[in-house]
């Protein structure tokens, strides 16, 4: 039975070394990870710090070239009002779907042989979304000299069948 005993000890001694390497390796790719990760992330930064240094001299070069011919108020404010505009248009690039057509509207999306209806368009700083043009479970009222259309059955009457 010592035999035994003595090779439990030599398995969780051996356990506990493979244990212990393998936290080890993991450690030392986590660092070296980490290390690379911190490198790009400084980079970046200092990237960003500059073009924003680069964006106010460009700023300042604006405003004193319009300063040549203007008020220096007024040309301060046309410089506002440029970057502006600016920061207004990158936003609108930056959102996902912010002025693209979406499926089914613009030109051609009505039904054939109807009128197309221009659909609302949501657009920055619009606080509700696009109404339908006609409520939903409501009829349009065909155009004249249009063909009848069948609508199917009323939810509301009750199914029976012939």
């Amino acid at each position: 039975m010592d035999r035994l005993d003595h090779l439990e000890h030599l398995d969780k001694h051996l356990v506990d070394e493979l244990a212990q390497v393998a936290r080890e390796t993991v450690r030392d790719e986590l660092r070296e990870q980490t290390r690379k990760q911190r490198r790009t992330a400084t980079l970046y930064a200092a990237s960003g710090a500059a073009a924003l240094y680069a964006g106010a001299a460009l700023a300042l070069a604006v405003g004193l070239a319009l300063a040549l011919g203007l008020p220096d108020w007024a040309a301060a404010l046309i410089t506002a009002v440029i970057l502006g505009a600016v920061a207004y248009v990158l936003r609108g690039a930056a959102r996902p779907g912010g002025s693209r057509l979406g499926a089914g509207q613009g030109a051609g999306a009505g039904v054939a042989g109807a009128a197309p209806v221009a659909a609302p368009q949501a657009g920055p700083g619009t606080p509700y979304p696009p109404m339908p043009p006609v409520a939903p479970g409501a009829t349009a009222t065909p155009e004249p000299g249009a063909a009848p259309t069948q609508t199917g059955s009323d939810p509301e009457q009750p199914h029976h069948r012939a």
